[in-house]
């Protein structure tokens, strides 16, 4: 999956990114998913007007959070084998899944997320031992939004505060001038450590943009790990107490990735 030369990347700068990641037919499945979703009323627009209160009229940051109870397709992405593979590479066995979630930004109206460390929510011991899994559903560029990092800065917790442009968000300050955006084709992927600052822009463009975020954790930061699903409802998706998401889910989810996405295209 990983090179040793981007696991190095991942471990010294936070980051590593896939342009080539989920195929076609995976990214054709996870946008028609997303616009059942969308269309039976369950993304949320979180954006507000400020002060984090008065919902926004003109600006629209759509969420889903989280995306497993309400789709049997997205209960079993994060059970893909290379999903598994690629975390299991840069934070360690055994890997957990810690939360779903995915925001959608329309065309023109589309609202970025402010900067923010993940770390700041999860509060784990080690920031290198969770990553994000950013999947572009659609085109990623700088005008429609695309994230953005600041490598190497899970090495400071900065102070978060209240985003008075979101319902329930927090937001840092980190150095914007070192940010980095990442562009990515449909199906590409970015890792990024709990600890890396990273926020998302305006879209900018005529069409909609989604990405959908896994976040996976190191079974050794599960105890003491915040949010995300409960402690006990984290499915391990290896080790000993891997459990196909039996134990979890109340149904094997590993090994139906492909049946899911080949019953979603033939819907």
């Amino acid at each position: 999956m990983f090179s040793h030369t981007e696991i190095e990347q991942f471990r010294s700068e936070g980051w590593v990114a896939k342009e080539t990641f989920w195929t076609q037919c995976e990214v054709a499945a996870m946008r028609r998913e997303l616009d059942r979703l969308k269309a039976v009323g369950l993304l949320r627009n979180v954006a507000t007007a400020g002060a984090g209160v008065t919902p926004a009229s003109d600006q629209v940051n759509l969420q889903l959070c989280p995306m497993f109870p309400h789709s049997d397709f997205y209960r079993a992405m994060p059970f893909a084998d290379k999903a598994i593979a690629a975390a299991r590479q840069l934070i360690g066995d055994p890997v957990a899944l810690h939360l779903d979630q995915v925001f959608l930004k329309p065309g023109k109206q589309g609202m970025g997320a402010n900067w923010h460390q993940d770390d700041a929510y999860f509060q784990i011991d080690d920031p290198l031992k969770g990553t994000a899994m950013w999947t572009a559903v659609h085109d990623a560029t700088v005008a429609n939004g695309t994230i953005h990092v600041i490598p190497g800065s899970y090495r400071v917790a900065y102070d978060h505060s209240r985003d008075p442009y979101s319902d329930h968000h927090i937001r840092c300050y980190p150095p914007e001038e070192k940010a980095l955006p990442i562009e990515l084709p449909a199906g590409g992927v970015a890792f990024f450590a709990y600890g890396v600052a990273h926020c998302t822009l305006a879209n900018t463009t005529e069409a909609e943009r989604a990405g959908v975020a896994l976040h996976f954790i190191n079974g050794a930061m599960d105890a003491t790990a915040k949010s995300g699903f409960p402690l006990g409802k984290r499915p391990y998706l290896t080790g000993t107490d891997a459990s196909g998401g039996l134990n979890e889910h109340g149904a094997v989810v590993a090994g139906t990735w492909e049946r899911e996405v080949e019953a979603v295209l033939g819907e």
